[in-house]
């Protein structure tokens, strides 16, 4: 960060502040499935790949609709579709509470997982208030949102065991819709789009907000996100079933663990920002990468470590992931500046998906191997195969950069 940037003004702090609030109850609500699907899944009698995919169905509905989100906030405002994005997704979650049928809450799923695509609207929304020196913080700050899943876990046990899932789900829904209406009363319109109503900045077609999908190196921050922010996801979802089925852990005790696990690879994701300002967003990444391969190594060879050790692991993991996640989205603003809600918005969306499959993933892995170590042996692969591509284009980059 320049010692010489501007302070951000008021306007900017408060559009931080009320983004990152509204993000926080967002993806709270979008993780409920982690608690309360635990009691679903007995109710039910579920398998393994039935409870990812159950547990997954909202993370595909917020990351298909980011991209989309993404274009309509460039387009017609963040202040609006934020507003509109907690209001349908709270009302999804609140007609969760009477879904009786897998079929149902399948379907219910799909509309809690609005909320997920609110990370979009944020991040679009949120950069058009800061310069180029305080993006990275920014958006680190912002992304700090992603501890929601925590407070998920932490709270919905001792809400769920008290009152049930039903009205576990109509409370998060009920804040979600004060949110809503706090956002829409406290916040303002982002320069860009308070200038287009004020008719001195004119309106891009939208052919131009799709030109630069067809980067190749758009993908390649896709392929990072998928891991960073996807496996992080994935295993804030899975965590909880995991520590009951490896070490016989009760859902309280499952649940406030893994709310210890999203706490820091939450709240650090801001120091990222501040790093990738500092030292380089690709610094961050390959400490990122490199300290991923070993922890997931060590997770998929090492089947019976004693608790207190693989805590330990996967809290170092989870702190790394924090960083890759602000340093991928400190790449965006800097690349694409006019294109942040759709480059965002795929990035987004690419990275939630892994959310959704790799939870699916690894259900189904458990019912066909029996090994619960299946499922970091996917991350380690996952994370071979993005520090490859990552190494293989930083030197063909340099390559291109040497005189012939």
């Amino acid at each position: 960060m320049s010692a010489t940037s501007p302070s951000p003004s008021g306007d900017a702090r408060r559009a931080l502040s009320l983004s990152t609030a509204a993000f926080t109850v967002c993806f709270a609500v979008w993780t409920i499935f982690s608690i309360i699907g635990i009691q679903i899944k007995d109710q039910l009698n579920l398998s393994e790949t039935q409870f990812g995919l159950l547990v997954g169905m909202p993370i595909l509905t917020g990351s298909l609709i980011r991209i989309v989100l993404g274009i309509a906030t460039d387009r017609i405002g963040g202040r609006a579709v934020y507003t509109l994005t907690m209001l349908a997704a709270a009302a999804a979650t609140l007609l969760l509470s009477w879904a009786t049928t897998y079929p149902q809450m399948l379907a219910a799923a799909l509309g809690v997982g609005i909320a997920g695509g609110s990370f979009a609207v944020g991040v679009a929304y949120v950069s058009r208030f800061f310069d180029g020196t305080r993006q990275g913080t920014a958006l680190g700050i912002f992304g700090v949102g992603n501890v929601g899943a925590a407070l998920t876990k932490f709270m919905a046990p001792f809400v769920m065991i008290a009152l049930g899932w039903q009205a576990t789900a109509q409370i998060w829904a009920g804040v979600l819709l004060l949110t809503a209406a706090i956002f829409w009363i406290a916040s303002k319109e982002d320069p860009v789009t308070a200038a287009r109503r004020g008719g001195t900045a004119p309106l891009r077609s939208l052919r131009a907000e799709f030109v630069p999908l067809r980067d190749l190196r758009v993908w390649r921050f896709s392929a990072y996100y998928f891991f960073s922010f996807g496996a992080f996801v994935a295993l804030a979802l899975w965590l909880p079933h995991y520590l009951i089925g490896v070490y016989g852990l009760d859902v309280k005790t499952a649940g406030m663990i893994g709310a210890a696990y999203s706490i820091p690879a939450s709240i650090f994701r801001a120091y990222g920002g501040v790093l990738s300002d500092r030292i380089g967003a690709r610094q961050v990444m390959y400490a990122t990468f490199l300290v991923s391969l070993a922890a997931t190594g060590m997770l998929a060879a090492l089947t019976a470590l004693p608790i207190w050790m693989f805590l330990a692991v996967i809290f170092v993991l989870g702190f790394f992931m924090s960083l890759g996640k602000a340093a991928v989205y400190k790449h965006i603003p800097t690349y694409y500046p006019q294109n942040v809600g759709a480059v965002g918005g795929l990035v987004g969306m690419i990275g939630g998906l892994g959310g959704f499959v790799l939870p699916l993933l690894f259900g189904w892995l458990k019912d066909q191997t029996g090994s619960w170590s299946s499922c970091f042996a996917v991350l380690f692969l996952l994370v071979a195969g993005c520090t490859l591509w990552m190494h293989l284009s930083i030197r063909q980059i340099h390559s291109a950069a040497q005189p012939a």
